[in-house]
């Protein structure tokens, strides 16, 4: 374990789900600490989340820029004034370019609500339900310049019910990111996961494939 706990960095777009469950998984003992909550949209309600646990907040509101390399350089000074030792992506909706996702380049994970390789990018749950696939679930990856194709480090499954819809399958994947998402940040904050030429490192060992936790026994083993 650190001696000191892991500063984060959380951006965010929505309703902060994800941003609630590491708050939570902090006062349970995660070792980390958030320094700002930054969104793009004024309106989040995770601005608000945040706010209501004291955890200082900063907006930079896309539709205030002229480009996006403008809204990725005025993120990118935002970090290195702050220089925390993990960015965490929570259903951060916008892409970043390239030169910022370089630079912070193995400081940045991202959840993605699907198994990937499979099913990169938006509409997931409509996607996966139009294809009538057995499996669904969601994976924690290093962000990288390819959209959704950083190394990832693990993935949460579950199967697809017969009368599952949209959202019913979204909210179940959803309690799992909730788990699956803390679980990896706790990994970082205790020295046991770094990434090595592309390749994360889990206790000393290689991950050449991600680690795939079935649903029920993830939750199960969270209660």
């Amino acid at each position: 374990m650190t001696e000191q706990p892991l500063s984060l960095v959380v951006l965010v777009s929505g309703s902060g789900s994800n941003l609630q469950a590491i708050i939570e998984a902090i006062d349970a003992g995660l070792p980390a600490r958030i320094e700002v909550v930054i969104s793009n949209r004024p309106q989040a309600l995770a601005l608000t989340r945040a706010a209501s646990r004291n955890i200082p907040t900063r907006v930079i509101d896309h539709r205030e820029c002229t480009s996006r390399d403008e809204f990725d350089a005025r993120l990118d000074s935002l970090l290195s004034e702050l220089d925390p030792q993990l960015v965490v992506l929570a259903g951060f909706m916008r892409i970043l370019g390239d030169p910022l996702v370089r630079r912070w380049h193995g400081r940045m994970l991202n959840i993605h609500p699907s198994l990937l390789p499979d099913y990169r990018g938006l509409q997931t749950h409509r996607r996966v339900l139009e294809a009538g696939e057995q499996w669904h679930g969601c994976s924690v990856h290093y962000v990288t310049a390819e959209l959704d194709g950083g190394p990832v480090i693990a993935r949460a499954r579950l199967e697809v019910h017969g009368n599952d819809d949209e959202a019913s399958l979204k909210s179940r994947v959803h309690d799992c990111e909730h788990v699956l998402y803390p679980t990896v940040i706790d990994w970082i904050a205790r020295g046991r996961l770094t990434l090595a030429d592309d390749t994360p490192m889990l206790d000393n060992k290689p991950l050449r494939q991600a680690l795939t936790f079935e649903a029920p026994q993830l939750m199960e083993a969270a209660s």
